[in-house]
């Protein structure tokens, strides 16, 4: 018998695969079987969807969960990237293990009403010890599928770099620390709820060393690896100022243009770059509504994809771009996509698309995530619209949920276990979770109680 059976859905079970009136069997975390509403098997549950679309969960490949503990901060709100990042580094210098375990709880938990049921976050402040095992502890206590990256800075201020020294670690601090939490969180077996990547910040933040040394632990631990890349006019400034040479070249030269790494944003490559990158299997994240309001630019996902490199979508962080949600990425993506190249460029099916295998493909995992063929892990939504906002769409469900926003998650699960229901989170710590994250996003922000 089924543990589980979501009917009476449209069910998208990747490009190319969907099925009007049908149905998803979940047994032990896994997709067991998919087909038409009418001949589905025994469960000890079913669920039905009401006709509503069904997706695999969405996957976010670049976020920073503890910046919605500085959302929406004023003073930075209008400043370019690098003014950005400079305005915010000595608030973040304040983190800790209580701050880092409610931000990354809420985040986890924002992702899930959005439609998300696998994440990394890109956790490269480290004023104190022991922040990405906070993390861990969040995700487990959630139950959601988590992907943390080692992020890493070496050069502050003193250094030429941006950051202060408060959150910068020696070289060797960062690859001792590296190895214990890949030795202790890695699980690279079938259905893994976590596995870890490395990520030094970005070429500006972190020395030679560290890059080559990273990429060499990749290969001895059987890793990926990630960073931010070409992500602004500056990093090029910079990058030939002190390296002499594009920061694709310099990727290259530390040996990271291979199929293990994925990087964020890659605006600003040249075009010969992209051909390069994407010979070599280097993916993509775009991250269209951070882009966007920060005001520099975003990667050309369809190009990209034209070009042979898999793109995926992610959130950046939460106080560049102030929200958690896939959906709204994918939406921003499709209409971004459509803006650059006109109507005929991009179809709801391609933001999808890299909403959900794209993603699987930056993590390394398409055998199991981002589709839902039988044998998939059974993380998927049941997608939640008013009947005003789809008043009238009666031909194209897929279509009408970019289109007709907004969308939210109605039902959650990862690995076979509801999440989100009837577009709630069922965690009943949450509100005890929000008083403490107030708490501390208001010492962190220097507000009154």
């Amino acid at each position: 018998m089924m543990d589980c059976v979501v009917r009476d859905a449209h069910v998208y079970v990747k490009r190319g695969h969907e099925i009007a009136g049908g149905w998803v069997a979940v047994k032990d975390g896994r997709v067991h079987s998919v087909g038409s509403t009418g001949d589905e098997p025994e469960a000890r549950r079913t669920i039905s969807a009401g006709g509503r679309l069904l997706t695999p969960g969405l996957i976010n490949v670049h976020h920073h969960m503890y910046q919605n503990l500085t959302r929406a901060y004023a003073p930075v709100t209008n400043g370019t990237l690098f003014e950005w990042l400079t305005g915010l580094y000595p608030l973040w210098a304040k983190l800790d293990e209580e701050s880092v375990y409610v931000s990354t709880y809420v985040a986890m938990t924002e992702l899930l009403m959005g439609g998300c049921t696998t994440s990394m976050d890109h956790m490269y402040v480290h004023p104190k010890p022991f922040l990405i095992d906070a993390q861990f502890r969040a995700a487990k206590d959630i139950g959601f599928r988590f992907y943390a990256t080692r992020g890493s800075m070496t050069r502050s201020v003193e250094q030429g770099g941006l950051p202060p020294a408060s959150v910068v670690q020696s070289e060797d601090d960062i690859l001792a620390d590296s190895v214990r939490l890949v030795e202790a969180y890695h699980d690279d077996s079938p259905g893994s709820m976590s596995r870890v990547a490395l990520a030094p910040c970005s070429l500006f933040s972190v020395t030679e060393r560290i890059m080559k040394e990273s990429a060499k632990l990749a290969e001895t631990y059987d890793l990926r690896l990630h960073t931010h890349l070409a992500e602004d006019p500056e990093e090029d400034v910079y990058c030939k100022e002190v390296y002499g040479c594009t920061p694709v070249e310099y990727f290259e030269r530390v040996g990271w243009a291979t199929k293990r790494s994925w990087v964020a944003h890659f605006i600003y490559p040249h075009s010969d770059e992209i051909d390069r990158l994407a010979h070599a299997g280097v993916c993509v994240a775009q991250c269209p509504c951070s882009n966007m309001l920060i005001g520099g630019g975003s990667a050309d996902l369809m190009e990209l994809r034209r070009r042979g490199m898999p793109v995926g979508l992610g959130c950046d962080g939460s106080a560049s771009t102030d929200h958690a949600s896939m959906w709204l990425e994918a939406r921003t993506a499709l209409l971004l996509g459509r803006y650059r190249n006109g109507p005929a460029s991009m179809s709801a099916r391609d933001a999808l698309d890299a909403a959900t295998i794209g993603g699987a493909a930056c993590l390394g995992w398409q055998d199991e995530i981002g589709h839902l063929e039988p044998g998939a892990c059974a993380d998927l939504v049941v997608w939640h619209m008013s009947d005003v906002a789809l008043a009238g769409a009666l031909t194209d469900p897929v279509e009408a949920w970019l289109r007709c926003a907004p969308a939210v998650a109605e039902l959650t699960m990862v690995a076979g276990v509801p999440l989100i229901e009837d577009a709630q989170p069922v965690s009943k710590d949450l509100s005890d979770i929000l008083a403490r994250h107030a708490r501390q996003a208001r010492r962190i922000q220097c507000l009154q109680a």
